[in-house]
């Protein structure tokens, strides 16, 4: 039986999520590749990737998915990692840079104006340099790593996150494990509870540490701001609150015609891959 293949984030908010693909045992089952949002989508859209932590957008563009239950990247709070970075109040913003990097934050940015900010924009697609997107445009989208080490005392920030809260009063979800339904047969295993566990392992305080000690290196922050960020600012668990945002989204976006409309959401059947 061969090995499924594994697309993944090469974020820091995706590292709990990888816990025991990394440290454990569970990586020798699959083939990972590590690459940023649209892309995972792009090669679990190609058959390249059998599953992917793909964005929630791309879910209503790929046939054929089933969303392995219980895991998120998600917000019920300001993110910190999803920025809209301007030079102007938002009100006073005509042209926006959106990072090519994302598919979800690109989508709920235009929901954001069409619904509640004003519509009208300007929406261009850029490389993630704040610099560039700011000589060009009013405002530049950033997500991840690159939001988070913004210095938001120098701009007019938004965190998206927190304004999709502020309008609608539920969580936004950014990505989820999904899996294309032709690879099923392939494995025995019970993917939710390998990844479930993995998450789970991924977010003991001990892993926590341990991670803040790495990544504090590689971005710049403060152990405590990667502790905090990985503890507060990211929820990991697709539970009800979850799925209401989920589809309260999938209806916005379509309603404005930024992503196509979703029909029911399609989760993957545990007990019948569960391992035997």
């Amino acid at each position: 039986m061969s090995r499924l293949r594994i697309s993944t984030i090469s974020f820091l908010n995706t590292v709990p999520l990888m816990w025991d693909f990394e440290h454990g045992s569970a990586g020798a089952s699959f083939d990972i590749s590590y690459t940023v949002p649209s892309a995972c989508a792009a090669q679990l859209s190609a058959g390249t990737a059998d599953i992917g932590i793909i964005p929630a957008a791309a879910y209503t563009q790929i046939p054929d998915l089933a969303i392995i239950p219980g895991i998120a990247i998600a917000a019920r709070r300001p993110v910190r990692s999803i920025l809209l970075v301007s030079k102007v109040p938002i009100e006073k913003v005509q042209s926006v840079a959106l990072d090519t990097s994302s598919l979800t934050s690109i989508a709920l940015t235009k929901v954001l104006f069409e619904h509640w900010l004003g519509g009208g924009r300007d929406f261009t697609p850029m490389a993630p340099s704040l610099d560039l997107m700011l000589r060009e445009h009013d405002a530049g989208l950033l997500i991840g790593d690159t939001a988070l080490k913004i210095d938001r005392t120098q701009y007019f920030t938004y965190d998206l996150a927190e304004e999709w809260i502020r309008f609608t009063g539920k969580p936004f979800v950014f990505a989820f494990w999904a899996v294309r339904q032709d690879a099923l047969p392939n494995t025995s295993s019970d993917l939710a509870a390998v990844f479930q566990k993995s998450r789970d392992h991924g977010l003991q305080p001990e892993s926590i540490d341990l991670i803040a000690r790495d990544w504090s290196h590689r971005l710049g922050l403060s152990e405590a701001e990667i502790r905090f960020y990985l503890t507060d600012n990211i929820h990991y668990h697709l539970d009800t609150g979850c799925i209401e945002g989920l589809q309260l989204f999938y209806r916005y976006a379509a309603k404005c015609g930024t992503l196509p409309p979703s029909g029911p959401l399609n989760f993957l059947e545990v007990a019948k891959f569960a391992a035997t």
